[in-house]
Formats: structure tokens, C-alpha cells, sequence
């Protein structure tokens, strides 16, 4: 277990939901003006060392800011995190939007996938162990400063044909409701850091499989987290008869 103080974490927190906003290094005048932890700039930049020396920040090349490592996000997702509520009206929005499918599971998914994308504005994934995928968002990535490195990009659209990769996720992921990240190097190689996965079992019948999103290691989780999870319990719900 990871043990850090009340204003480690706080200010890990306030680190963190920047850098998910801005895709920048974040330095200490920024938390200290933005998020107004009652605590000086000079305490700020002392625990951000000692953030850094724990693996949970990294500096930057470019700037005296630092960034949240692989491990940080884990921590934030697990421990600091609070998700938001996906408003009603958003998810019967969902739900009339794919309902004429619910007769057949290809076009369904091939619809939740395109929806998917479009909520969250990110790339979407579906992959199902009979072999299936289903993508949409490709462009949404694009928009991500992440993906502005050619050889990033290339290496995630290139994983998108190997389904070898997509069968040993499925066999990793756990069955029942809960969601899983995949964040840097847990996608299998190194070039991945930059990138994250979250996404949710489901079960249609016979066929099984999972939805997330593929983007950026710094995903929006408060708003990405409920969303995949409503995608997959809509899955759940109107093929568990099957």
C-alpha cells in the first residue's frame, strides 16, 4: 500500500486534474494560485520533490513542471477520484439511439462503439473473443497532444489489426461489473506510455467481450468512468436474455 500524507494527496490531486485538463507539466505556482490548498508555494514545491522521489511525478524536459507518472493516475483512479454522475437524460439518449439494434448483436455493437466515441470524444473500442472489433473515434486522437508523435499513433492504429493482443486483454479481464485501466506500459509495450485503456466486460449471450475507450494515459476518468460503465451494463441488459 501506498502511504501518503493528507496534503500529498491533495496536492497530488490538484497535480493530477490539471494535467488532465491541460496536457502540461504543471509547476507549483499553479496549484498554489488554482487550487488554493491553504498551504505556501514553498511547501508545495518540497512535497512535489518528494512526489517525484516516490515515483509519483516526473520532471519535465521542457519546463520546471512535472507530470503524473503511470503509477500517480493509478493512485488518482483508485484512491482520489470522484466520479461524475451521467446524467439521465444522457443515458436514455444512448439507449434510443441503439434500441432498433437490440435484434442483432453485430450492428448493435457496431452502433455502441460509434456512441461511444461520440460521448466521449475519444477513440472507442469493442472487441469480443469470437475475434469481432469494432472501432470508431480514430480522428478523436488526433486532437490529444499526445498523439502529435507520429510513431505513438502508428503503434496504437497498428495494435488495432493484431488480434492476438485484443483475445490475451479479454483473457485478463475479470467478468462481472467492474471497469479496467490499462495505463503506459500495462498495454504491453513501451512506446504505449503516453496512452490508457478503460474499458468493461460484458456478456451478450454466448458471446463475450468488452467496450472502452483508447486515448490518452491522462483520460478525463471522472467522466469517461461512468460512461464506459453504463455502455457495458446496456450491453449486459439487453442481451442477458439471449
Amino acid at each position: 500500500m501506498l502511504n501518503l500524507t493528507d496534503r500529498q494527496e491533495k496536492i497530488l490531486k490538484a497535480i493530477i486534474e490539471e494535467y488532465i485538463e491541460t496536457a502540461s507539466p504543471v509547476g507549483s505556482e499553479t496549484v498554489d494560485k488554482k487550487y488554493n490548498l491553504g498551504v505556501s508555494p514553498a511547501t508545495i514545491r518540497n512535497e512535489m520533490v518528494v512526489l517525484t522521489k516516490q515515483g509519483f511525478l516526473k520532471k519535465s524536459h521542457f519546463s520546471s513542471g512535472r507530470s503524473p507518472t503511470p503509477l500517480a493516475l493509478k493512485f488518482y483512479v483508485n484512491n482520489l477520484m470522484k466520479e461524475q454522475q451521467l446524467p439521465v437524460a444522457e443515458e436514455v439518449a444512448v439507449k434510443e439511439k441503439v434500441w432498433d439494434y437490440r435484434h442483432e448483436l453485430d450492428k448493435f455493437l457496431r452502433e455502441m462503439t460509434k456512441e461511444l466515441a461520440l460521448r466521449t470524444k475519444e477513440m472507442a473500442v469493442t472487441a469480443t473473443e469470437d475475434g469481432d472489433l469494432y472501432t470508431a473515434g480514430m480522428a478523436n486522437i488526433l486532437d490529444d497532444p499526445e498523439f502529435f508523435d507520429i510513431d505513438v499513433t502508428k503503434a496504437l492504429l497498428s495494435y488495432l489489426d493484431i488480434d492476438e493482443f485484443w483475445n490475451n486483454l479479454l483473457k485478463r479481464t475479470e467478468e462481472g461489473s467492474s471497469l479496467e485501466v490499462l495505463l503506459g506500459s500495462d498495454l504491453g509495450n513501451e512506446i504505449f506510455e503516453p496512452c490508457g485503456f478503460v474499458y468493461r466486460y460484458f456478456k451478450a449471450g454466448s458471446t463475450k467481450g468488452a467496450i472502452g475507450v483508447l486515448g490518452p494515459a491522462r483520460l478525463n476518468f471522472r467522466r469517461i468512468f461512468p460512461t464506459v460503465r453504463y455502455f457495458g451494463e446496456l450491453i449486459d441488459e439487453v442481451f442477458g436474455g439471449w
